[in-house]
């Protein structure tokens, strides 16, 4: 299923709300619909909380169906928002934004090409995947510039063929590059997915959207 959708008026759905194939974990305060929407669309069980104070639960949040990696500067109140059975981990670098630094589906992730052996280790224990130091399109922040799901996985569209090629294998799905929201480049900031669905920032064209739909293999 896909749907075009904002967060309280914002477009940029990534940054302000993460999920994998069972949980999506959101910025509170958000409107009632938004929530129905995505609980539909995704089909996963829903967390309000904020993560160090901030509403950008995307940016600060990856997670897989094996577990969840949080910025380091969580808070136990937020932390106790979340699901009981969900595995967290805290990222132990300065780079602690773990949703825009960490690439993740159930088969592999890639981080930050900064991050620590230490953070290698915790990120392969807790999300259980291989992982891989790299960046995407000449781009650190991998996290922001790509959407992977079980099912496909959506590139920076300056992401070069041979690197399309290498991250295909990596995380075993098809890949294909895409923008959303009008042009952005930044696609995790456009939209939040699983294999069941994506719910798409509003500003997105009907060409983004077939993209979209193609390459996360939403028929």
């Amino acid at each position: 299923m896909l749907r075009l959708g904002d967060l309280n008026g914002n477009p940029h759905i990534g940054v302000y709300c993460a999920a994998s194939e069972d949980i999506a974990i959101v910025a509170e305060p958000v409107e009632r619909k938004f929530l129905e929407d995505l609980r539909e669309v995704l089909r996963v069980e829903i967390a309000l909380t904020t993560v160090a104070g901030s509403s950008v639960v995307g940016s600060l949040v990856a997670l897989n169906s094996n577990g969840a990696v949080l910025s380091n500067l969580a808070e136990e109140s937020e932390i106790d928002k979340m699901p009981p059975s969900l595995n967290i981990r805290f990222m132990p670098d300065r780079i602690n934004a773990a949703g825009n630094n960490i690439l993740v589906n159930d088969r592999a992730a890639c981080v930050h090409p900064a991050a620590s052996k230490g953070t290698v280790r915790m990120l392969e224990d807790v999300l259980d995947v291989e992982v891989q130091k790299r960046s995407i399109a000449g781009i650190d922040t991998v996290g922001s510039v790509c959407i992977v799901t079980s099912k496909g996985l959506l590139c920076h569209p300056q992401t070069g063929e041979d690197e399309v090629r290498a991250l295909s294998d990596l995380f075993g799905v098809p890949a294909t590059v895409a923008t959303l929201n009008y042009g952005t480049p930044y696609l995790g900031a456009c939209a939040v997915a699983n294999s069941k669905g994506a719910y798409v920032g509003t500003r997105s064209t009907p060409i983004e959207l077939g993209r979209v739909e193609d390459g996360l293999m939403l028929y």
